[in-house]
């Protein structure tokens, strides 16, 4: 009895120490998109026709009247800038930090567009 006992408590300590493994969250690797005007790639990013679709199809559930930021046709820009975009630093934005970090899991492709529209100046077109 005193053996199992102990292989028990040996096989308890092996699973509890093998718990305790830590697997690192990877990043999600958001492609770019060429920002310059003189990329021969380069395509404008307009708000209107490519963005706030996103923001109607994936968003305005939550995110309208009631819940900041309005991301309603109409509100969703006013709403956005300067508080939650900053203008040609995606890096540093609430909005693309908060979609890159998983939220809502956003298609890697809609949330590449809206990092793009953000470095390309976040203009209202």
């Amino acid at each position: 009895m005193k053996k199992i006992f102990q292989i028990l408590i040996i096989v308890c300590g092996g699973l509890l120490m093998n718990s305790c493994y830590y697997d690192e969250l990877q990043e999600k690797i958001i492609p770019e998109l060429p920002t310059d005007p003189d990329d021969p790639d380069y395509v404008e990013i307009l708000f209107g026709t490519d963005i706030q679709p996103i923001f109607t199809a994936s968003c305005i559930g939550c995110h309208n009247a009631s819940r900041n930021p309005d991301l309603r046709e109409g509100y969703a820009y006013s709403s956005l800038v300067p508080e939650y975009v900053i203008a040609n630093d995606a890096a540093s934005s609430r909005l693309y930090n908060k979609l890159a970090g998983g939220h809502q899991n956003l298609a890697t492709d809609k949330i590449t567009l809206i990092k793009t529209w953000i470095n390309q100046g976040a203009k209202n077109n």
